[in-house]
């Protein structure tokens, strides 16, 4: 068994698109998951057969999940739900596979984002439970769009199961610390093709029924279905994006580089084992930049700035393919690391792609961004902390923010600078390979990293504050502070405009999206209404086609109260959901009275045409309590 293995991963090696052979059984190496009701130790699901109809006029998913079990000597398996209707509940006969047995399941207590556990008994022998079910209208994981929310005629439906929604459109054990394979068959009202994070079609199908197969295990959050008048294109021999028609052809141009990203992460960290990298550009309600649901990367069409300036995002899901979907966070409480793994190989992928200068800035903006969140969230909050302590009573969309990803990178930067690149690289790639189809959580991750690097060096631990990154708050006092040539450049033309050159003159014909985002974040504070107008006449800003410089513009619009970027304000605010974007610049109206006011009105139009992880965020933000 051993040797046929190894054959395989060998056999990998040539050919990328080979998917590795996932362990029979992958361990559970975490402690209890804080956010699941799910008794993985006792009983685990394996895999997931799915049989569901999409009924846009209800707005429900209806059919059955069937769910193949491991017995670890447990006589009854609990599964996360929420807000589901269940209906019949049975187990498949051991006796005879054409045989459900019917047993009494009855719900366990519950509450809040947890839902409720469902606890279905297993007679002797019996690893296959069967639950009929209907998901609700308001399902968390759900957004149904109508034709006017789209950019065609048709409706649409995308889910996001990240991080505990997957229980809110299947019965399943929702937690990252148990992985499973899946097959599902989804029927849907012609012309719409279904698309999941599994093997996927790249035409119609005349009758509206789709057939889906996930061989690799994957935890519930990876879970994911998107139905809508689609359209594929190829980006390679591994990639391709799918859009609604009148989107699909600039997507394609915009992720060109897709391919080549794949072969640079290959270079770093091994072979690609999902077989496809795909991605489906979302209508622009969806509430992240992107999802990095296995080959099928679910993005939004916010990054689709039309110069590929943005496709960094590209790099950050599919570096995932290694840090998330490989190895992946036991809890949410380890939520770093999926991200900050990620934040690093996307920067490297884009260092390799473009070149150091390049991945420089980014790195300096994501300073940028730490520094920010830091600040926002309080600089001794236990949420600044690497290793969270979330409790049930929390929900992990609730403390989203840039620590995970941002902290997290600038940590294992400090060790690359530390141990050397060459060292670092050879540790990740080994950890990737050990770890690869099985969840961790922090302490086992800080085990590995004693023993393949920090004791090969007396005192490198503490020299390191490993402590103090991952249990401390704040930014640890050996945090490496990027410096980019590029950027200094930027601020000398800042620093030439205060001093009396008009805008219109300041050198920045050649300044790429990361050198004016960062011109935008550098702006003094306030500003009259004559300098915004100025900055406004040279660069465009009221009226950029770049989501990224348009959320920093109107910080300032908003800061400065500059009216004639109210406008165009409120048609951001109102024509997508990403919650990057939606929660600054509902923070800022928030600020002042008369802001909160606009904000309100805005969001009294945008709520309705937003995801509900977005509204969740804006609700909070501004007090809602419905239409004042």
């Amino acid at each position: 068994m051993q040797k046929t293995l190894l054959s395989l991963l060998l056999l990998c090696l040539f050919l990328p698109a080979c998917p590795a052979p996932p362990p029979a059984t992958p361990p559970v190496l975490a402690p209890q998951d804080p956010h699941s009701f799910a008794n993985p130790e006792e009983v685990s699901v394996r895999h997931l057969e799915l049989d569901l109809t999409v009924d846009f006029e209800r707005q429900v998913l209806e059919g059955r999940a069937i769910l193949h079990v491991e017995r670890h000597g447990g006589d009854r398996i609990v599964l996360d739900t929420r807000d589901l209707s269940v209906g019949k509940v049975a187990v498949r006969s051991p006796t005879d596979p054409d045989t459900d047995l019917p047993v009494k399941s009855e719900f366990g207590t519950g509450g809040g984002s947890l839902g409720r556990p469902l606890i279905v008994p297993l007679p002797e022998g019996a690893d296959r439970v069967i639950v009929e079910y209907t998901t609700r209208p308001e399902a968390g994981a759900l957004q149904w769009l109508n034709p006017t929310q789209t950019s065609g005629e048709h409706p649409f439906l995308f889910t996001q199961s990240q991080a505990i929604l997957a229980r809110t459109w299947v019965p399943c054990q929702d937690t990252p610390r148990v992985r499973m394979t899946y097959e599902a068959t989804v029927r849907v009202p012609p012309p719409l093709m279904a698309v999941m994070s599994a093997e996927n079609p790249t035409e119609l199908a005349a009758d509206g029924v789709y057939h889906f197969k996930m061989e690799q295990p994957i935890p519930s959050y990876l879970l994911a279905l998107a139905v809508g008048e689609l359209a594929f294109r190829p980006l390679g021999e591994r990639s391709g994006v799918y859009a609604e028609p009148s989107v699909v052809d600039r997507a394609a141009w915009e992720f060109a580089e897709t391919e080549q990203m794949i072969e640079l992460a290959e270079g770093l960290y091994g072979p690609y084992l999902w077989g496809r990298f795909d991605l489906l550009v979302l209508p622009p309600s969806f509430p992240f930049g992107g999802m990095e649901n296995p080959r099928l990367t679910f993005a939004t069409p916010t990054i689709l700035a039309g110069d590929r300036s943005l496709t960094a995002l590209v790099a950050h899901e599919l570096a995932h393919s290694w840090s998330g979907n490989l190895v992946t966070n036991a809890t949410w409480n380890d939520l770093w690391l999926n991200e900050g793994f990620t934040v690093y190989f996307e920067r490297r992928i884009m260092e390799a792609l473009h070149g150091p200068d390049y991945a420089a800035m980014l790195a300096l903006l994501g300073y940028q961004d730490l520094q920010a969140g830091v600040e926002d969230l309080g600089a001794n909050s236990p949420d600044t902390h690497l290793r969270l302590d979330l409790g049930p009573e929390r929900d992990p969309d609730d403390v989203f923010s840039d620590i995970p990803y941002e902290k997290g990178y600038f940590f294992l930067r400090a060790i690359e600078e530390e141990v050397g690149r060459e060292r670092f690289d050879a540790f990740l790639k080994g950890y990737f390979d050990h770890f690869a189809f099985q969840s961790v959580d922090t302490a086992t991750f800080l085990d590995y990293l004693r023993d393949h690097l920090l004791r090969e060096e007396d005192g490198l631990e503490e020299k390191l504050q490993v402590a103090a990154w991952i249990d401390g708050p704040g930014i640890p006092t050996n945090c490496p502070v990027p410096n980019s040539p590029a950027f200094e450049q930027v601020e000398a033309q800042i620093a030439a405009w205060q001093g009396g050159t008009p805008a219109a003159d300041l050198a920045t014909a050649d300044w790429d999206t990361h050198r004016r985002l960062h011109f935008l974040r550098s702006l003094p504070e306030p500003m009259t209404a004559d300098q915004m107008a100025e900055l406004d006449a040279a660069f465009g800003l009221t009226t950029s086609g770049n989501a990224e410089l348009k959320m920093a513009w109107y910080l300032h619009v908003i800061g400065n109260r500059y009216a004639p970027g109210y406008e165009a304000l409120e048609a951001f605010l109102t024509g997508m959901g990403r919650r990057k974007f939606l929660s600054p610049l509902y923070q800022k109206l928030a600020e002042t009275p008369e802001g909160l006011e606009r904000a309100k009105a805005i969001y009294t139009k945008a709520r309705p045409t937003y995801h509900p992880m977005s509204v969740g965020t804006v609700d909070g933000i501004l007090g809602w309590k419905g239409q004042e």
